[in-house]
């Protein structure tokens, strides 16, 4: 959308329709375009700006009236998939705090107009909500995004929401030309590049993604696996449930270092910070 010398909305409809594309991404609500997706067909993941999080988060009144312009406004006619609250928030940004609550009350608007069943609301974060750890099964989500992070993977979990992420491996490698081979980020380099026992990794974006997924196995995901996994004991004692204990019940602002203080299942405030079944 960032061009003055761009095709009319309707025009780049017929496009999509033309090359068979099935799916597009607005960042914010443009109206031009939204009439011109009447019929198309195209599923429309739609973005929140981050600059209204605030009177969102704020308001529920003035959510439903965001639901009501952007979405109700067209649902008849136009394939709406994702409702994306921000995009790419970062801790230190000072809208930081309006993410999570502005997506509550988006759902909030979502489920009165009974459209929850068929739009999900979530989030867009950058790579750079990951460490830099590696190999990718040791990947995570950084410390200083838990705060904001864990209550929104729980709320995705809760209403079957994917998480997005941003992912350009051109970045990567740019960054690290002299430890990332341009073959790995092409995807035509040998297989069996980059170990990572049991598997391995002959590209780039592979490798991304599938970090992306240790890190979602070690954010709560990893509870509820567990409780369920435990049920049936191990090779050597099958069968036998083992008695285990999940380390902790509550957030620790005290403790040291910094990543053990989000460890709870709850929050001070007795909010559970994800859903988990205790009882599998």
């Amino acid at each position: 959308m960032l061009g003055d010398n761009l095709p009319p909305p309707n025009e780049v409809v017929a496009l999509y329709n033309q090359y068979n594309i099935h799916r597009m991404r607005l960042y914010d609500p443009n109206p031009a375009v939204l009439q011109a997706l009447r019929g198309s067909n195209i599923q429309l993941m739609l973005g929140l700006p981050s600059n209204s999080l605030q009177s969102i988060a704020t308001s529920q009144d003035v959510a439903n009236a965001w639901v009501q312009n952007n979405v109700l406004n067209y649902i008849d006619s136009v394939q709406f998939r994702y409702i994306v609250v921000g995009n790419e928030v970062r801790p230190t940004d000072p809208f930081c705090p309006f993410l999570f609550p502005a997506m509550q009350n988006i759902q909030t608007a979502i489920e009165k107009c009974s459209a929850a069943n068929r739009i999900k609301v979530t989030a867009a974060f950058g790579y750079g909500v990951m460490n830099v750890s590696y190999p990718p099964s040791q990947r995570s989500f950084r410390e200083d995004y838990g705060f904001f992070l864990n209550p929104i993977l729980g709320f995705l979990t809760k209403n079957q929401a994917p998480l997005l992420l941003n992912v350009y491996p051109y970045f990567a490698y740019v960054n690290n030309p002299g430890q990332i081979r341009l073959d790995y980020t092409l995807f035509t380099a040998p297989p069996g590049l980059i170990p990572d026992p049991p598997l391995s990794y002959s590209n780039l974006f592979d490798a991304m993604m599938d970090a992306a997924y240790s890190a979602l196995e070690r954010a709560g995901i990893y509870n509820n696996n567990l409780v369920r996994h435990v049920k049936g004991g191990t090779p050597k004692r099958p069968g036998k449930p083992i008695e285990t204990y999940i380390f902790g019940m509550f957030d620790e602002d005290q403790k040291q270092p910094e990543l053990e203080k989000h460890w709870g299942l709850f929050s001070p405030n007795k909010q559970l910070k994800y859903p988990i079944n205790l009882n599998h």
